[in-house]
């Protein structure tokens, strides 16, 4: 199971982005923990200076704006 963190300070487009992670898994029938993670120091951890951000598995693979469709589902894939 693939644990997405959401990045950023709670933001409409961040709880937008956590769900669309969370819908288009279940859609593609996958199980995954998405984690919303609003802590400044946490994200600056990641280096982080745009969000809303998305870390898979630790690794940042998205900043700035909300994920396309396709790109979440590739996500979910790779």
């Amino acid at each position: 199971m693939k644990t997405f963190e959401v990045l950023g300070t709670g933001c409409r487009k961040c709880v937008t982005t956590a769900e669309s992670i969370e819908r288009i898994a279940k859609e593609q029938g996958q199980e995954v923990t998405v984690v919303k993670v609003t802590d400044p120091a946490k994200i600056m951890e990641y280096q982080v200076m745009s969000t809303p951000a998305v870390a898979v598995d630790g690794k940042v693979v998205h900043s700035g704006s909300i994920p396309e469709h396709d790109k979440i589902v590739s996500w979910l894939n790779g």
